[in-house]
């Protein structure tokens, strides 16, 4: 395996800083899904994202178990990884058993770092989007964020953390936070550079992990914006490089961790790719530049309802 940075979060949690995404829409099926991610761990990744609403938890325990029985790695231990408190789950005494939910489905007995997946609550388990405007309601933070705690103090999950939140629900979190969030990971790539919310992060001391680094083309929300960006192109053309490889190092050239999804081995290699190598001043800046728009929005999952789009709104 070649060299691999990692970010410490809080005194002992130590998170690599690429990760494999495990959604994929329509949802792959479980063995597909588990040898994807066994050539995953072959190929040298050590931190896996899974949620429950992906439904990737069960084939990433499976090939957890398949890669211990290989001896692709000796201890679970091994692994960082990652899954998310759906929003169905959104309320103080849902979210331990949610976490123990997800623990089962993953055959483990933690997780490195769990997440409150959106800052939303759905008043009833969905099996398809878009969802009833009724079903739709706002998230009490305060009381979900110490089910969050409770995760932790149970020793569920060793961090715990926030996805998709924007400034304004951070600092609403921040002040009643007992334990403040380690990570919030949200939307960013070249075309989306999150450049205020990254500041804000970094005042706060919270750890920005992007997912979409590569515009997740091929999806129900993503496109082919990223893979397919000229200046992107014309950079990697220049370096030897995939234009995902750009991509992915201007990413981690921010400081920020990634999560990217690949079931292709060879791609899978490809984004491991990024770290003896770095873009160069001038390279920077025309990527900097490059006009920006949001790519993953709640409206186009969950529906345009208002309270939907007045998050979406929020920076």
């Amino acid at each position: 395996m070649g060299y691999m940075p990692a970010i410490t979060l809080g005194q002992t949690c130590v998170m690599p800083v690429i990760g494999m995404g495990t959604a994929t829409y329509p949802p792959a099926d479980v063995e597909t899904a588990k040898n994807a991610i066994v050539e995953a761990i072959r190929a040298g990744y050590r931190h896996f994202d899974t949620a429950f609403a992906y439904r990737s938890e069960q084939p990433l325990g499976e090939a957890i178990a398949e890669a211990l029985r290989l001896g692709l790695i000796k201890s679970r231990d091994e692994l960082f990884i990652t899954t998310k408190l759906w929003c169905s789950f959104g309320q103080r005494d849902q979210v331990v058993p949610a976490i123990k939910l997800s623990l089962q489905n993953l055959q483990l007995e933690y997780v490195d770092l769990y997440l409150i997946h959106w800052p939303i609550r759905l008043t009833h388990h969905i099996n398809s989007t878009p969802v009833p405007k009724d079903h739709i309601v706002p998230m009490d933070i305060k009381s979900v964020w110490e089910g969050m705690e409770e995760c932790q103090k149970l020793g569920f999950t060793k961090a715990i953390g926030v996805s998709n939140f924007s400034c304004r629900k951070l600092d609403e979190l921040l002040s009643v936070a007992q334990i403040p969030p380690a990570v919030n990971q949200v939307e960013m790539n070249p075309l989306w550079n999150q450049k205020q919310l990254r500041e804000f992060c970094k005042e706060k001391g919270i750890h920005v992990t992007a997912y979409s680094p590569l515009g997740a083309n091929g999806t129900k929300w993503g496109d082919n914006r990223i893979v397919e960006c000229d200046v992107l192109d014309e950079i990697a053309k220049a370096r030897g490089k995939t234009t995902a490889q750009v991509s992915l190092r201007w990413v981690y050239e921010k400081g920020v961790s990634i999560v990217t999804k690949s079931f292709n081995k060879q791609r899978m290699r490809e984004n491991l790719g990024i770290f003896d190598w770095s873009l160069t001043e001038e390279e920077s800046n025309k990527i900097n530049q490059l006009p920006q728009r949001k790519g993953v929005t709640m409206a186009s999952i969950l529906g345009p309802h208002d309270l939907v789009l007045e998050i979406d709104a929020e920076i």
